[in-house]
């Protein structure tokens, strides 16, 4: 099992840092993410700063960014990497899409697969030297000049994975992507009742094999080195379950579980601005279902039993406030438990 923490992005003067202390730590990934900062800047800096660790999104939000640009960039972060890099790709809610990007908001399941193959025309090519003739209902690119293609360094194709939660964007992750990342508001009941059998699906469809393919997320870890610190970590997740459990997108995962109420309920003390009592609303039995628990000497057996034959990839955190220091001996048994995951396709 691969092990990702995040990289902190408020300040780019840390980011040679940050990543060297991740690699030396033995992470097998470091992401930045879309939330207050710009996820791709901060990459070109972790990738010359590092050596073996990968550097990928996690996510990039998709339709504000046209896939030309997109192209660019991951071609500088893959080179720069020498081969580390990975793209994910998410398409964010329509308010967000609407209001706060100012993107004219579409159907989201075709519009990605548009996404996704116009990104591949791009590449090949600039790689093969193919004639660049996409035509979609949203995107179209037929221009490319030899004064505007990139020098390649024959490195190898960027894997692109999509952020996925509804189970036409989990299929289309299995048809078009090479790896899925699961929202952390999901259960190991979901993952395998719904989330494993829509991208088996897509994968089937589309002949791929499932080693290929990497399933990443799909919950939380609170962890420490004491008693106390796993309490602190808890409570910090306890108000991201309430969080994402008062949305209504995310209710299907709640409904799973015959807890449909609950999900209704958190939404109605949002309404009311009961920011500060979502938590109480979270038993320790539905913060079980979405977590795995323990300190350092017991975190290996949470994360299989929570995690274990359901993902490739697992968030040691999800918050730049919040990154547990976990052992590199530690992190070896983790990273020590079987997945279906062998490796991203590298050829053309």
């Amino acid at each position: 099992m691969q092990v990702m923490t995040v990289l902190p992005q408020e300040d780019l003067r840390s980011i040679e840092q940050s990543t060297q202390a991740a690699e030396l730590a033995g992470y097998d990934q470091i992401s930045s993410m879309e939330n207050r900062y710009d996820p791709l800047l901060p990459l070109g800096i972790a990738a010359i700063a590092s050596e073996t660790i990968n550097i990928g999104t996690a996510v990039a939000i998709a339709f504000p960014r046209s896939p030309m640009v997109v192209a660019n960039s991951c071609w500088d972060l893959q080179k720069a990497s020498e081969g580390r890099f990975i793209l994910g790709l998410g398409p964010q809610i329509k308010a967000h899409n609407q209001n706060r990007f100012s993107v004219q908001w579409s159907a989201p399941v075709p519009r990605m697969r548009e996404y996704v193959a116009a990104l591949r025309a791009i590449w090949r090519n600039w790689q093969l030297g193919e004639p660049l003739d996409f035509r979609g209902e949203h995107y179209t690119f037929t221009l490319m000049t030899p004064n505007f293609v990139p020098e390649s360094t024959n490195q190898p194709p960027v894997p692109i994975t999509i952020a996925a939660v509804g189970p036409h964007m989990l299929k289309l992750a299995g048809e078009a992507c090479d790896g899925v990342h699961l929202h952390p508001f999901c259960t190991r009941a979901y993952i395998e009742d719904v989330v494993t059998p829509r991208i088996e699906s897509g994968l089937a469809e589309s002949g791929r094999s499932r080693d290929a393919f990497q399933v990443a997320g799909g919950g939380f870890l609170a962890t420490g080195e004491t008693d106390e610190a796993v309490a602190k970590v808890v409570e910090w997740v306890r108000y991201r379950i309430a969080f994402y459990g008062s949305t209504p997108a995310y209710w299907p995962v709640l409904e799973h579980h015959d807890l449909g109420d609950l999900g209704r309920k958190l939404n109605s003390m949002t309404k009311a601005g009961q920011w500060d009592q979502l938590s109480a609303e979270i038993d320790d039995d539905v913060l079980s279902l979405f977590t795995a628990i323990g300190r350092y000497d017991e975190i290996t057996d949470a994360v299989r039993e929570r995690f274990g034959g359901a993902v490739d990839m697992l968030y040691a955190s999800l918050s730049a406030d919040n990154i547990p220091d976990i052992p590199r001996d530690v992190l070896q048994d983790i990273q020590a438990i079987d997945v279906s995951f062998t490796g991203f396709q590298r050829d053309w």
